[in-house]
């Protein structure tokens, strides 16, 4: 199982539309409010790699509001 780490930078004023939408996809296992350079960090567990960065680009990078996004890939032990 491939498991993917995404930090989000969002616009002001959009973190309940983020939550709201990041909540309806369903590879999204976790995710949290961070103070910092990040404003969520969202976990996604799925079957591969390729499936992480699809996810990545086509459901949560399309969200209105997200600034940018930083990926960390790994496995789960």
């Amino acid at each position: 199982m491939a498991v993917g780490f995404v930090l989000i930078s969002i616009a002001p004023m959009k973190e309940r539309d983020i939550h709201t939408a990041l909540s309806s996809i369903p590879e999204i296992v976790e995710h949290h409010p961070l103070f910092g350079e990040f404003d969520i960090i969202a976990k996604i567990e799925a079957e591969d790699f390729n499936v992480v960065g699809h996810v990545v680009m086509y459901k949560i990078r399309i969200i209105p509001g997200i600034l940018d996004t930083k990926t960390l890939m790994g496995t789960q032990f």
